[in-house]
């Protein structure tokens, strides 16, 4: 089953694109995809090109895929890791009729609006919350140096 639904969703996505991200299946894995996310207009990460990877659970779509942003990005809701804590992934929430496409999108919008109150990373966190121009500019340098297109 989580093989038909991934593809159906490959072929959605082709058909209809998310807008910032380009992804696909390995070669010879169907259950990890590859992709990158090009940094939001008028956002601290604009101008990075950020690779990211789902990975599908053999019990998908009951169980939510994972997603990771393997690019380092100075986010409070993204770890050192690339773990993105992001609500509609969570297990307590995730509802199998969730579609890539909407996983996508929750992630662009993430990167545009963090969230301070549920930060992986609390330093950033509290900085985005009391200097939110330091915050910028770490986020700029880390783009700098790390998602350099």
């Amino acid at each position: 089953m989580a093989t038909n639904r991934i593809r159906k969703e490959y072929l959605q996505l082709q058909k209809n694109p998310v807008h910032l991200v380009s992804i696909a299946p390995r070669e010879d894995n169907l259950y990890l995809w590859e992709g990158t996310l090009s940094g939001p207009a008028n956002s601290p990460f604009e101008g990075g090109l950020f690779k990211i990877e789902i990975t599908f659970p053999q019990e998908y779509p009951f169980k939510p895929p994972i997603l990771k942003v393997v690019t380092k990005i100075y986010h409070p809701n993204v770890d050192d890791d690339g773990s993105i804590c992001i609500g509609i992934l969570k297990s307590d929430t995730w509802k199998p009729t969730i579609k890539i496409t909407q996983v996508l999108e929750a992630l662009i919008n993430l990167i545009i609006e963090p969230n301070p109150a549920d930060a992986l990373r609390p330093n950033i966190g509290h900085e985005f919350s009391t200097n939110y121009n330091e915050y910028v500019e770490n986020a700029k340098r880390y783009v700098r140096t790390y998602a350099n297109k």
